[in-house]
């Protein structure tokens, strides 16, 4: 089972630039992977890479399809479905939570979960409604 869950970004920078991450979760992904402990993302973190990509937002060295899957078949990355539980969670968030449907959807995953979420986007951050790292 999963130890956290992973913010899109956070997992770009894990990837892709790892010096963007804060030392402490430098230190925590290190720690887990140094167990084999597997972490989680939303499938919903999936269409937000493919959607950055081609928006030229990031660049993959490799086709996107192909580095989409290599993180969906990745031994410590476990990506969680979207549910009706995790869509109705999303909407229920309320009216403190921003309005971005990916958050709101990642966010939900978590809480139903019952996973913290490594994140470094301040407005989830304040809100103060979930366990952030």
């Amino acid at each position: 089972m999963s130890a956290i869950l992973l913010d899109t970004h956070i997992l770009i920078w894990w990837r892709l630039d790892s010096k963007r991450l804060s030392r402490s979760q430098v230190l925590r992904l290190q720690d887990l992977e140094n167990r084999q402990q597997p972490v989680a993302i939303s499938a919903v973190t999936l269409w937000e890479i493919a959607m950055l990509s081609a928006r030229g937002r990031i660049e993959i060295a490799e086709p996107l399809e192909v580095w989409l899957e290599e993180i969906e078949r990745h031994a410590l990355i476990e990506v969680l479905p979207l549910s009706a539980r995790i869509a109705a969670e999303s909407v229920r968030l309320g009216p403190g939570f921003h309005n971005d449907p990916a958050d709101q959807l990642i966010v939900a995953t978590a809480r139903l979960h019952g996973l913290p979420l490594m994140t470094a986007d301040e407005r989830i951050r304040s809100w103060g409604k979930i366990t952030v790292l």
